[in-house]
């Protein structure tokens, strides 16, 4: 068997730019567009901010980050690793969020665009 057999793409084509284009300007694309962005935009900000306000802290609340909250550790180190915890949060979130609400929009895009129905 060979690779082509194996992965299904004998039967795929490739389009061409302006079958490109006009699944671009296709209302499903644009809604696919849209649903990511009101994910990653707020995402993204949200996401700075706590950096933002991690660093400030870190650079101009010094007796704050050194509070002891329980033996040697303090509030900086509880918050850089809530740093850590933030961004496993937010990617098993997106991964969530592609799966559920991404991935099959874009497959159905795919399937009309490579086989013809564009």
């Amino acid at each position: 068997m060979t690779s082509t057999e194996l992965d299904g793409s004998a039967s795929r084509r490739t389009p061409s730019a302006a079958e490109f284009a006009e699944v671009q300007a296709s209302p499903d694309f644009q809604e696919l567009r849209k649903r990511l962005r009101r994910f990653v935009f707020p995402m993204t900000a949200l996401f700075l901010l706590w950096y933002l306000s991690y660093v400030l802290l870190g650079a101009y609340a010094h007796d704050f980050m050194a509070n002891k909250v329980f033996g040697n550790i303090n509030v900086g180190l509880l918050l850089g690793l809530g740093q850590f915890v933030s961004t496993f949060a937010i990617t098993a979130l997106y991964v969530r969020f592609a799966n559920r609400e991404l991935d099959p929009r874009a497959a159905a895009i795919r399937t009309k665009l490579e086989g013809g129905q564009a």
